[in-house]
């Protein structure tokens, strides 16, 4: 499936938006900080990008430029109304962004970006992901884009795989759309696997959700860290993708049980 960025603020146009085009694409969702966006690019390497302008200012211009700079051929659209454009007129003198004035229903929405990307909507339509029918829903969260990049490579033929570059990040995407399974990298600034496991299971909605652990650092105190934590699993990286897999499946299939 063709791939998507949407980037704005957190709020209902958003969640509706990514709810309604994650069945005909595969989608990511990053907040407007220039950083966590631009990263967010790199490791998800969108066809298209979709910035919904709602709650911006003049002021937040700085990803609008480092967009254009690095990702000169990178197709953006932008959504909100005339008043919202406003402060980042300039930037649609090349071509590269296009706007959409706001409201537009999400089908105008699909209509444009099958436009953008060339793509004939009946057929985009006719291959929609048909909810029950869905791989199991893997959230890969570590903090190396290569990693990211690797992962996502070794299981998006068999797994809906989501990625997060923080552990913040991973709790939004929870939030928005509950995996099945979440692969969760132990050592990471700010915010560590730790910390982020926690986080988890202080939700009782989401406490039950099977995490399995990937860590680089191979000595026995470090692994007796990681099990005191009762994970469902844990690797050594880089994790051998047949061994990965079987650890998702077990993870997964034991899951099921326990709901059944």
């Amino acid at each position: 499936m063709h791939t998507i960025l949407l980037i704005g603020k957190m709020n209902t146009l958003l969640k509706d938006m990514n709810d309604y085009l994650r069945q005909y694409f595969t989608v990511q969702i990053s907040t407007e900080n220039p950083q966590s966006a631009v990263g967010m690019i790199k490791v998800t390497n969108p066809e298209l990008v979709l910035i919904s302008l709602v709650g911006w200012f003049d002021s937040d211009a700085e990803l609008f430029k480092r967009v254009q700079k690095e990702f000169p051929k990178l197709p953006v659209l932008t959504l909100g109304t005339d008043s919202e454009r406003a402060g980042f007129m300039s930037y649609y003198e090349s071509g590269q962004f296009e706007h959409l004035i706001r409201p537009l229903a999400n089908k105008d929405v699909l209509s444009a970006v099958c436009t953008r990307l060339d793509l004939n909507e009946k057929q985009v339509i006719d291959s929609a992901v048909k909810p029950g029918d869905g791989r199991p829903k893997v959230l890969v969260v570590d903090d190396n884009v290569t990693t990211l990049r690797n992962l996502k490579s070794i299981l998006e033929d068999k797994y809906n795989v989501t990625l997060a570059n923080s552990g913040m990040k991973a709790m939004t995407s929870i939030g928005k759309d509950r995996p099945d399974v979440i692969l969760l990298d132990y050592e990471m600034p700010v915010c560590d696997g730790r910390q982020t496991l926690e986080m988890i299971r202080a939700d009782e909605d989401l406490r039950e959700i099977p995490v399995i652990f990937l860590t680089g650092v191979n000595s026995r105190e470090h692994i007796e860290a990681v099990l005191k934590l009762r994970p469902a699993g844990y690797m050594l990286k880089p994790a051998v993708p047949a061994k990965l897999k079987e650890a998702i499946d077990k993870a997964c299939e034991k899951r099921r049980s326990m709901l059944q």
